[in-house]
């Protein structure tokens, strides 16, 4: 049965060296012929999953040129003008820096006094929670004023406005896009919204406290219960007027500006009017953006512009499909694609899962940290992978002595599990790089593997193997027992590398691989089952070396 699985660009199979060729017994003795051997070194055909698919996954459009989340600035020079300019204003940056911590102050100061003695934020804001009283409301007009300070001393004296914020009861959600920690602190001032964050910002000085005052709602993005409830409390704090408005940034991180990433659908599953709102930060020789750039070298950056400019420009509301069953997904699609045109950008299918890649990347000391992204939302629609599985075989990746352009060539991919480059190990590492560079990106490993968990027959493979290799006493499969099977269709590695091979399987280091670690290992890496192709189909195959 063919597998009508979408696959990536990476993984269509090429035509490989044939060097496993079944056994042929003549008088209890094995032969193979010219033909065999020939076929050895010349490029013929051989499919290493041949088992679990009739055909070969077609080529994909291949990954995005673009980068969402590079900041444009040079890291510490650009040029005479930009030294020039910053030790001009060192004195205009220590007066800023000044004027933003009064106004921090002060504006926690009001946000104290405001929140004390109310029982629906005691600590964290619990769910269910009523609305802030209006004496309340009118007191953080405080803060509201001290935020706009704030945005005054980083060098927005003022701020170009287009179109104007929908009514309440018209639009009760509002989302943005997101490109510097200065939009959460416009939005605080201009419409004083509830806001949806992450549930690690409560525990930041002074800012957890503030955010407390928006009455937060909180979410933990890899929690499905959590982004459940905080679905909820969207819905329940929209549907009553008595709250403000919600606000979302859909993105879930910050970008450069220059593109749209795919948006969580958290906004738009309630059903409820949404008005887009984009914001622009027009510069030449200063990108205010919060990419691939600490914030501290931000603030400075900004404390030392003369002025910065900054758009922010209120869109038409977009309603809801009236198909409930297409809501959630063709609901966030119109807003970004009417946000993508209001910006003039391009909407792409990176992800919040991008940034981390991409911040685990540069955590390892890697460069070209871009080369690490997978445009991680098309990943997930097309196959299923988390952003939590993902990140756990980058950890692999990352070991396998990536180059300076993120690709890693055979011989290391191999030396991870403890394998030299076999003809057998080199077929399967070409179902990856079907360019035949000897290297392949973490998006080729990544969507190669997903591939081939989404097989239709690779969970019965997995369930025949184990079952065809186990101790039929102890239903365990021991280290020997895992090098009696590789023999049928490989040269055995080192004995140091066949323990790391065994390790590999071992998840549970008891010295023994189990039904759960043989499925667990197979479903991490699942490449690894071509080493049971033989026992799978009852064959015996010899190595031709």
């Amino acid at each position: 049965m063919a597998s009508t699985s979408p696959s990536p660009t990476s993984l269509s199979t090429p035509l490989l060296s044939d060097s496993i060729a079944p056994a042929r017994a003549s008088n209890g003795h094995h032969h193979h012929d010219d033909s065999d051997a020939a076929s050895a070194g010349d490029g013929g055909g051989g499919d290493p999953f041949a088992f679990l698919s009739e055909d070969r996954p077609p080529r994909d459009r291949g990954p995005s040129p673009a980068d969402p989340f590079r900041n444009g600035t040079p890291a510490w020079g650009g040029g005479a003008y930009a030294w020039a300019r910053t030790l001009l204003l060192l004195p205009v940056a220590a007066l800023r820096l000044a004027v933003f911590g009064i106004a921090i102050a002060i504006g926690y100061a009001a946000t104290w006094v405001a929140l004390r003695g109310w029982a629906d934020t005691r600590g964290r804001p619990r769910e269910g929670a009523g609305p802030m009283p209006a004496w309340r409301r009118r007191l953080m007009w405080i803060t509201r004023i001290s935020g706009r300070c704030i945005l005054f001393s980083f060098g927005y004296h003022w701020i170009r406005k287009k179109g104007k914020p929908a009514p309440r009861e018209l639009a009760p959600i509002v989302v943005s896009n997101h490109i510097s920690y200065i939009e959460p602190i416009f939005f605080f001032y201009e419409l004083f919204p509830t806001i949806v964050s992450s549930d690690s910002h409560d525990a930041l000085p002074f800012v957890g406290t503030i955010i407390r005052a928006m009455q937060v709602i909180y979410v933990d993005r890899f929690s499905p219960a959590s982004r459940k409830a905080a679905v909820n409390e969207i819905k329940r704090k929209a549907a009553c007027n008595s709250f403000p408005r919600v606000l979302l940034f859909p993105e879930g991180t910050t970008t450069n500006g220059r593109f749209l990433i795919s948006f969580q659908h958290g906004a738009f599953i309630p059903g409820y009017p949404v008005q887009p709102v984009v914001v622009r930060y027009p510069h030449v020789h200063f990108d205010q953006s919060w990419g691939n750039i600490s914030l501290l070298k931000l603030m400075f950056k900004m404390f030392t512009q003369i002025h910065n400019f900054m758009e922010v420009e209120y869109l038409p509301v977009v309603y809801p499909p009236e198909i409930k069953q297409q809501n959630a997904l063709h609901f966030a699609e119109n807003t970004s694609y009417a946000m993508a045109r209001a910006l003039n950008v391009l909407p792409t299918s990176y992800s919040y899962g991008d940034s981390m890649i991409m911040a685990r990347a540069v955590e390892a000391g890697k460069t070209n940290c871009s080369n690490y992204m997978v445009e991680m939302a098309w990943v997930k629609d097309m196959y299923g992978v988390t952003t939590a599985e993902t990140m756990e075989l980058l950890e692999h990746f990352l070991t396998m002595n990536p180059d300076s352009d993120g690709c890693v060539k055979a011989q290391d991919f191999w030396a991870h599990f403890g394998l030299d480059c076999s003809p057998l190990c080199k077929k399967i590492f070409h179902y990856f790089d079907s360019d035949i560079k000897d290297s392949i990106t973490f998006r080729q490993f990544l969507i190669g593997c997903a591939h081939l968990r989404k097989q239709p027959q690779f969970q019965g493979a997995c369930e025949t193997a184990f079952e065809k290799c186990k101790d039929p006493e102890t239903s365990d499969i021991s280290r020997g027992k895992l090098a009696d099977v590789l023999r049928l269709s490989m040269l055995l590695p080192s004995d140091d590398g066949m323990l790391k091979l065994f390790k590999t399987f071992d998840v549970d280091g008891d010295e023994k691989i189990s039904r759960d670690d043989f499925m667990t290992c197979l479903g991490r890496f699942p490449f690894l089952i071509a080493f049971f192709a033989a026992p799978i189909n009852g064959e015996v195959y010899i190595e031709i070396v």
